[in-house]
């Protein structure tokens, strides 16, 4: 005779009920298989929406959660990383802290889609909110119409994460009614419109908002009022003694988004004129500053409370620096120094004191305005419109060539540090001369930075004007070879002059360009509407000092 009640124990073993239920299974018969009963919850299936950062888009995730009979444990599933991973140990305290109980059972929560790799902490408050509604501890229709981001404390408190102003403007693309962040990040994702942003502080305020137990006021900030009142830096030109000619030189870069290199002797102030150089630039479009600060909240640059970046940024990388900080990347594709200096201004001090290698890396940022990172764990593309600004001596001594004490192959190794092609990629050329006693002892300031961008500003307008309606060209260093054609135009006179540089000082044909474009920005600071021979003359003249130095 076949003992059943041995084969209930294994069946129900089997079939992941704890010895304590077995008395409570019923025997049904003595003469066929028992039936077994399981007396307690029936397992759920809750569902919630998160996102993960690739670039500096979010792309949504789902966060699904099931709560089965088996041994208590969790299993995350989806390719997490061990943040993502480490998040049942956090979620479990964060429930137990707060007075909710862990399920009972084997808890698997699946991040879809798998193939994607999920990163950051950002999934512990989406997890443990399918937590509590597959338990039955909340309603789950509300989690339908909300995203959720957060970090949890063992505390079950609320702690901010980075890149939510991506995930806020995923959740509007995916139709949701909100976004429940931390109460640090409120005012980040407000920025986006036609979203409830609601801000918690605990992991028990979010559980009480969508049962309908506690009131959130939705976080609001007014788009057009965030860009009002920007204050000007306190760097000013009028602060720099003499180095007129500088001056102008950068002037005529802010006014077309130009590259510059400065060259000269140490102490010459080439640092102090590249610091006061996002002083003169155009204040920043709102779409500008949403990217700028897309990229700086996936860096975690924001300060607690931040709705958005509101001045142009200003980075300045060390020599040391390699060439993941400079593109970005490491193990997985971030930001690095050029997407960071994202419509602002990437100052390299001492540029033949970086590795070749960092140097041959700005090639394609340069020319596209974007960078392409690819890693073993995927690709990812980051925008990178930033103006160069390089300083460096004219020898490894710092004197120029004819004072140096230095041989003349020390002086070409120095300089043959920087390649050909790079060079040819900046637009103007600036010498930095010695400033003489008379200089420094002048109590005449130049002009300060506010008339100079007063300046920058008319011109900008011009181009902005002349570009066609739809053009993604926003200043004319970034003009297109067909916009050239329209609007570098010159006459009899500027073509010979053009000739006779091309033919004089061995350009390329992207130097050629380079001087096109500067001439144009040129004629737009005189507000004139043809280039002219005076202007051709001035943008060739800022490119003959490296041919100088360098030959």
């Amino acid at each position: 005779m076949v003992n059943f009640r041995v084969a209930w124990k294994k069946l129900a073993m089997q079939d992941g009920i704890y010895p304590a239920c077995v008395s409570r299974l019923c025997l049904m018969t003595m003469d066929r298989p028992p039936c077994l009963t399981f007396i307690g919850k029936k397992p759920m299936l809750a569902r919630i929406d998160a996102a993960t950062i690739k670039g500096i888009e979010a792309i949504k995730v789902e966060v699904e959660v099931h709560v089965a009979r088996g041994d208590t444990c969790m299993v995350i599933v989806g390719l997490p990383d061990i943040a993502v991973r480490e998040s049942r140990d956090r979620v479990g305290s964060a429930l137990v802290n707060s007075g909710f109980h862990t399920p009972k059972g084997r808890t698997t929560v699946n991040l879809a889609p798998a193939d994607l790799r999920k990163e950051g902490p950002s999934f512990d408050l989406p997890i443990a909110l399918g937590l509590l509604a597959a338990s039955g501890q909340m309603n789950p229709d509300p989690l339908e119409s909300y995203m959720a981001v957060g970090e949890l404390a063992l505390t079950g408190a609320v702690r901010s994460v980075k890149g939510v102003l991506s995930m806020a403007l995923c959740a509007r693309s995916e139709g949701k009614r909100g976004i429940i962040t931390p109460v640090d990040n409120g005012h980040e994702a407000a920025v986006v419109e036609g979203l409830d942003v609601i801000t918690v502080h605990h992991l028990s305020e979010a559980l009480g908002f969508l049962n309908g137990t506690v009131a959130i006021e939705p976080c609001k900030a007014d788009r057009s009022c965030l860009m009002d009142g920007e204050e000007m830096p306190g760097l000013d030109f009028a602060d720099v003694k003499g180095q007129e000619s500088a001056k102008r030189g950068l002037e005529i870069a802010a006014a077309g988004g130009h590259h510059v290199l400065l060259i000269g002797p140490p102490g010459t102030g080439k640092s102090m004129l590249a610091r006061r150089l996002p002083g003169i630039l155009p204040p920043l479009s709102l779409e500008e500053a949403l990217e700028i600060t897309q990229i700086h909240s996936i860096s975690g640059l924001l300060q607690p409370g931040q709705s958005l970046v509101r001045d142009r940024p200003f980075r300045a990388p060390h020599h040391t620096a390699s060439d993941a900080g400079l593109l970005g990347g490491n193990a997985t594709p971030s930001p690095g120094e050029i997407s960071l200096a994202h419509q602002g201004v990437l100052f390299m001090d001492e540029l033949p004191e970086f590795r070749r290698r960092v140097l041959e890396t700005l090639r394609q940022p340069l020319e596209e305005g974007m960078v392409t990172i690819s890693r073993a764990a995927g690709s990812a593309t980051f925008p990178s419109l930033f103006m160069l600004v390089a300083a460096m001596n004219p020898t490894p001594d710092g004197a120029m060539p004819g004072e140096s004490r230095c041989t003349p192959r020390e002086i070409q190794g120095y300089l043959g540090r920087i390649s050909g092609p790079l060079l040819d990629r900046v637009d103007l050329h600036i010498e930095v001369p010695r400033v003489s006693y008379d200089q420094m002892a002048s109590v005449v300031a130049g002009p300060s930075s506010i008339v100079l961008r007063k300046r920058v500003i008319k011109a900008r307008e011009r181009q902005l004007e002349r570009f066609e309606k739809g053009s993604t060209t926003s200043c004319n260093a970034r003009m297109t070879p067909r916009e050239m054609q329209q609007c570098c135009a010159l006459d009899q006179t500027g073509t010979g002059l053009m000739r006779d540089a091309m033919s004089h000082m061995g350009l390329s044909a992207r130097g050629h360009d380079r001087i096109l474009k500067v001439a144009r920005t040129i004629a737009d600071l005189a507000q004139r509407d043809c280039i002219e021979a005076e202007h051709v003359m001035e943008a060739a003249h800022y490119r003959e000092l490296d041919r100088q130095i360098w030959i």
